[in-house]
């Protein structure tokens, strides 16, 4: 594995590539090419390769990739071949939500706790896993208990910072925030942010602009690509100049 530090984006594409990998190996394929790869699943046969040479050598001139043993590496990679146990601070309609979704055992995801500091609600069990609520005070007793390592906020933006000083304070160094609010984060601890509106905001910009929209050239541009460089202003007026 290179020494080089390997960047988010391409973290995110290698679960793209093990969810594609994952689709091979249930219709029986035993061996794919990059470009194959690329062709079936709308992705980048270059990126591909670049960047699973971040972490090995893989692929075998003239065979490509066998699928099998590259879902190991992939696994491993992302360290999913161990169980995490995720606790939910909130249980409200999205962390319900959330402890009802079955995907997340299919990458070794189990949701164990779920938090509020409702009492109608503490104590009751949730779902087919019939999760129990916690109360959010005894956030680090349980955590310690259920040897839960990542934390999901799903609670109202006003209440994030806190929720996540309780998750930090219990040692939960992985969390998922669902508040549409800027955390302050402690070193050593990783929080990814999902933030819908924003999402739901960039495509009202789109819609606000039908004819830019109309001779936007149609594309796979996968999110989790990497960006191209804008061209600068010089270039745009050196351009005009020659054409």
């Amino acid at each position: 594995m290179k020494s080089e530090k390997i960047s988010e984006l391409t973290t995110n594409r290698l679960s793209v590539y093990l969810r594609c990998l994952n689709t091979l190996a249930a219709a029986g394929i035993k061996t794919v090419s990059s470009q194959a790869l690329a062709d079936q699943f709308n992705l980048n046969s270059a990126q591909i390769r670049k960047d699973l040479a971040y972490f090995g050598e893989f692929g075998v001139r003239g065979v490509g990739y066998f699928v099998t043993e590259l879902r190991q590496h992939l696994t491993k990679i992302l360290g999913l071949d161990t169980a995490h146990r995720v606790g939910i601070i909130g249980a409200g309609n999205l962390g319900t939500a959330l402890a009802n979704y079955n995907g997340f055992l299919e990458s070794n995801f189990e949701v164990v706790a779920l938090f509020d500091n409702d009492r109608e609600k503490i104590g009751r069990r949730v779902g087919q896993a019939e999760v129990m609520v916690h109360d959010v005070k005894k956030v680090e007793r349980v955590v310690r208990e259920e040897g839960i390592d990542v934390g999901v906020i799903a609670v109202p933006a006003r209440e994030a910072q806190k929720v996540l000083n309780q998750l930090t304070a219990a040692g939960i160094k992985a969390v998922l925030n669902f508040a549409p609010a800027r955390l302050r984060v402690r070193l050593g601890v990783k929080v990814k942010t999902v933030d819908l509106t924003i999402s739901l905001e960039s495509l009202s910009y789109f819609l606000a602009r039908p004819q830019s929209a109309a001779v936007t050239k149609t594309s796979s541009v996968h999110p989790f690509d990497e960006p191209r460089e804008a061209k600068t202003e010089p270039e745009k007026a050196r351009r005009k100049e020659t054409t």
